[in-house]
């Protein structure tokens, strides 16, 4: 039997987009398409195993009486139970109350207590909302993905729900535009963020503002692309939006990443990750927090029972800084993080500046790589990534990168797009830490001391092209010259007017 290929799968799950196309918008719909390829999953994973486990028990020589009770027994699978109520058999010809008979379904998984990792996960959409998602749209749903087999026996390879996942994610912010940016970052920035940091098999990673999951899974996937055992990790991560942590459960349990700590809430206001009453500390961190939050929760930042903010409490009006002082509170004594952030974090005086100061002088700043406008889905200011490290090689110690890679990138539609060769430029730069003319500067901790703690890149990188040099004298006579000639001309003309009776020109 033919197995089932990332381009299958894709038009699939595009063809479940165009169903819901009109009655939702993307933002709206993903939710529903997620938890249905979820189910689908599941169901097919648990047919596969309980079909193993038949065959085994009746070439034991068991009775149909005694298969049939083993078979019901949720503790001799190595995959989720699936109860009677949420199977796939069930539910797949439904053209009547299929909304009621989904959120059972899934009501009915998560209560299961085998699938204790699923809590929340999957009820987070209501499907039992006609006006939004009629029956007949569910029903569509269901029958075009029962074409499909998502067992892992039937996948051309193991990568392919990752990645078709991951395909949905970013169409869906796509569609989704301004919406988009609030689950999804450009694979190519985590690219960047991830090649910096090399995540290392063994380590803890963690994501405070993780969105749909891409910065953990990317991590997950430079540590397999190296050759290591990626099982061999331990991932956190923590989001506030409850139908955008759903989502990045699943895309970490699609990923193979079953043990992954993603919890849900305000990382500022209630950080889950926590031992003791300490904050839980890792190898690596990165995120790409909320761009300039306002309501980010200053109050509890001035009482902060996890001393998070040694260097200073960031302005109410910008909460940018809060999240990379929660980052760097989460850092270990050898830790390394990096975080996109706004330009204006880079030169913004008051509190913020005060705050810059203090990890300049305790040498925590690696690098500041700066990036195309129009990058980002929630919006088209130009961002960058800082990079802090806890533990600078030698060479590196009292020092700053500053990397310009504002101009490098490609039209994509009404986006822009970095390319591969912009990536590795960038990575390039950042692992040679050497200065590159135009583009790259390694700048001494205290020249910045001498520009007031500006961690503005243009202040250290200079990418103006030169102005050609102009030879004055080269110039006057050029325009004494012209002005001879106008002279000749003059006379020249009025010589015609005299011939031809008329007056002459002053």
């Amino acid at each position: 039997m033919e197995k089932l290929t990332l381009q299958n799968l894709e038009g699939v799950l595009w063809s479940c987009a165009d169903i819901l196309r009109g009655e939702l918008s993307a933002a709206e719909y993903k939710d529903y398409i997620f938890g249905l390829l979820f189910l689908k999953r599941l169901n097919d994973e648990f047919d596969e195993e309980r079909g193993h486990r038949y065959k085994e028990f009746v070439e034991q020589g068991m009775v149909t009486e005694e298969v049939e009770m083993l078979l019901n027994d949720s503790a001799i699978y190595e995959t989720f139970y699936v109860p009677e109520t949420a199977r796939w058999a069930r539910l797949k010809n439904l053209n009547l109350n299929v909304g009621p008979e989904l959120d059972k379904a899934f009501k009915a998984l998560e209560d299961e207590p085998k699938n204790a990792e699923l809590i929340g996960v999957l009820t987070t959409a209501n499907y039992n909302d006609k006006e939004r998602v009629p029956d007949k749209k569910l029903s569509q749903l269901l029958l075009v993905l029962d074409t499909i087999n998502l067992a892992n026996s039937n996948l051309a390879s193991e990568d392919i729900l990752g990645d078709a996942y991951q395909y949905l994610i970013k169409q869906f912010a796509d569609e989704g535009g301004k919406k988009g940016g609030e689950f999804y970052t450009p694979t190519e920035i985590v690219r960047i963020m991830v090649n910096v940091l090399k995540p290392q098999e063994g380590e803890r990673i963690y994501d405070p503002t993780a969105g749909s999951g891409g910065m953990l899974i990317q991590s997950l996937q430079y540590i397999k692309n190296q050759g290591g055992n990626y099982k061999n990790i331990s991932l956190f991560g923590q989001e506030i939006n409850l139908s955008t942590w759903a989502i990045c459960k699943m895309n970490m349990l699609f990923h193979g990443a079953k043990g992954a700590d993603i919890q849900k809430g305000d990382t500022i206001r209630e950080p889950k990750h926590t031992e003791g009453g300490v904050l839980k500390t890792y190898d690596k961190v990165l995120a790409n927090p909320p761009f300039s939050l306002s309501n980010w929760g200053l109050e509890e930042a001035s009482a902060d029972q996890f001393h998070r903010f040694p260097y200073g409490i960031p302005p109410k009006s910008y909460g940018d800084l809060a999240f990379v002082c929660h980052m760097i509170a989460s850092l270990n004594v050898r830790g390394k993080m990096a975080s996109v952030v706004p330009h204006g974090v880079l030169f913004r005086g008051g509190s913020e500046g005060k705050i810059r100061e203090g990890f300049l002088k305790d040498d925590l700043v690696e690098a500041v790589i700066g990036l195309p406008q129009n990058i980002f889905y929630g919006t088209s200011i130009p961002a960058a990534i800082l990079v802090i490290n806890k533990n600078k090689q030698e060479d590196r110690r009292n020092k700053v990168l500053f990397i310009d890679g504002s101009n490098n990138f490609v039209k994509d539609g009404n986006k822009n797009k970095v390319r591969d060769e912009d990536i590795n430029k960038i990575v390039t730069a950042f692992d040679e830490y050497i200065d590159v003319e135009k583009y790259a500067n390694v700048v001494d901790i205290e020249a910045i001391k001498e520009n007031g703690y500006n961690l503005n890149i243009s202040r250290y990188v200079d990418t103006s092209e030169e102005e050609e040099e102009i030879d004055i004298k080269a110039v006057i006579e050029e325009i004494n010259e012209l002005g001879i000639k106008e002279k000749e001309i003059g006379l020249r003309l009025n010589g015609y007017l005299k011939e031809l009776g008329f007056e002459e020109i002053e």
